[in-house]
C-alpha cells in the first residue's frame, strides 16, 4: 500500500472500516502527536498494532498540538508527520483531527480495541469508556523508559545551544 493511500480523511475512513468490519477484520485505535518519531513510538505503534487486524493512527494536528504542548511545538508539521507514521509497515492508516483529544473520533471510528500508553490510567484513556460500552476493548502498552520527544528535544537544547 503507498504511503498517501494510508493518510485519509475521516470519512474517506469510515468507508474503508466499514468494508473492514464486513471481512471480520478487528480494528485497533491509538493517537497521539508522534512529533520527532523514535524507536520509543515505533514500538509502541508495533506493540498496538499487535492488538488486531488493522492499526488506525488518529494525529493530533498542528494546531491540536499547539493546544496540548505549547506554541513551540511542534517541531515536524503534520503532513510530515502523517507521512512518517504512514510509512510503518504496523501502520495501516492515520487520520488527522484537530480536536485536543480524540473522543469525537473515536465516537465516529468506533474502534474495536482502544489502545494508549501505560502512563494512562484507564479511567483516564479518553473514550475508553465508549470503547467499552461498545462491546470493546482498552489496552494500555507499557511505554519504553527513557524514550520521549521531550527528552530529545532537552538533550539537542544541553548540546546546542
Amino acid at each position: 500500500m503507498h504511503t498517501s493511500s494510508k493518510i485519509l480523511d475521516r470519512k474517506a475512513l469510515v468507508h474503508e472500516l466499514d468494508i473492514l468490519r464486513t471481512e471480520g477484520c478487528r480494528i485497533v485505535f491509538t493517537n497521539g502527536c508522534f512529533d520527532i518519531l523514535h524507536s520509543g513510538h515505533v514500538r509502541y505503534l508495533t506493540a498496538a498494532r499487535s492488538k488486531g487486524d488493522r492499526l488506525v493512527v488518529g494525529l493530533n494536528s498542528d494546531a491540536s498540538v499547539r493546544i496540548i504542548k505549547g506554541e513551540k511545538r511542534p517541531i515536524v508539521c503534520q503532513e510530515h508527520r502523517a507521512e512518517v507514521l504512514a510509512s510503518l509497515a504496523c501502520v495501516d492508516y492515520v487520520t488527522l483531527f484537530d480536536e485536543p483529544d480524540p473522543l469525537h473520533l473515536i465516537q465516529t471510528l468506533i474502534p474495536d480495541v482502544l489502545v494508549k500508553g501505560s502512563d494512562w490510567s484507564e479511567a483516564e484513556i479518553v473514550g475508553g469508556d465508549f470503547v467499552k460500552a461498545n462491546q470493546g476493548k482498552v489496552e494500555r502498552i507499557t511505554a519504553v523508559p527513557g524514550i520521549s520527544t521531550s527528552q530529545i528535544i532537552q538533550r539537542i537544547i544541553k548540546r546546542y545551544c
